[in-house]
């Protein structure tokens, strides 16, 4: 039976029109550089940032030392807050009722992100999600030692919502990191979403369970799934 369902934010169930890579592309080529926002969102999505704009240099072949990583990092979190300020950001479609839908059939939703702790209260509130009712956790890149595709922000999320057994546990997410993320915590469903950061064919080369193209889609899923053990 299914017990939680951990959701990436951005791309999967917050519609933030790819702000984040998009000032993560910008930061970096402000230090000099010239990538593609194709490049950045392969080599970074899913990631925490910091980790995204380390991962995005390397790809030029070069020796990147980490105070040059970490100064673009600050110029990073500047610019979000100023694009955050003025953006409307919104939830994806059917993101409030989805999570009804599953609180409904006694299923815990927790949301987590490559994002730190005060972006993501930001987006929440933003949104108007309030945690502890709309969704039953938050977790992110800052709450834990190692970010994605390690599995720690599933264990937490799991730990969080009194869930032991990672069979039990559906991670849903835009990018392939999500998905490797879900696999390296033995969680009994990985998907990949198609709203966010990387397309289907990009998804499927790290073999989820499924890909979906929209949240409602997820429900069937989860109640085919409990048929099944029923």
């Amino acid at each position: 039976m299914i017990e939680l369902v951990v959701f990436d934010m951005a791309g999967t169930t917050v519609d933030e029109d790819n702000v984040v890579y998009k000032t993560v592309r910008q930061s970096i080529n402000a230090a000099g550089y010239s990538f593609t926002q194709e490049q950045v969102q392969s080599a970074g999505a899913g990631k925490e940032k910091s980790q995204a704009i380390r991962d995005v240099l390397a790809l030029d072949g070069g020796d990147h030392s980490e105070a040059e990583v970490q100064a673009i990092f600050a110029d990073f979190k500047s610019r979000l807050i100023e694009a955050y300020d003025s953006l409307d950001v919104t939830e994806q479609p059917a993101a409030s009722k989805t999570f009804a839908e599953l609180h409904a059939r006694g299923i815990k939703v927790v949301l987590n992100t490559g994002y730190d702790r005060q972006t993501a209260e930001k987006l929440v509130h933003k949104i108007g999600w309030t945690i502890g009712e709309d969704v039953d956790a938050l977790v992110t890149a800052s709450d834990v030692e190692a970010g994605r595709p390690a599995p720690d922000m599933i264990y937490l999320a799991m730990a969080l919502t009194e869930v032991a057994n990672a069979s039990c546990v559906v991670k849903v997410g835009d990018s392939r990191i999500d998905i490797e993320e879900g696999q390296n915590a033995k969680c009994g469903i990985t998907l990949g979403i198609t709203t966010g950061a990387q397309p289907e064919i990009d998804l499927l080369q790290s073999k989820p369970t499924a890909v979906i193209h929209h949240l409602s889609e997820l429900l069937a899923l989860v109640d085919q799934t409990s048929q099944a053990t029923v």
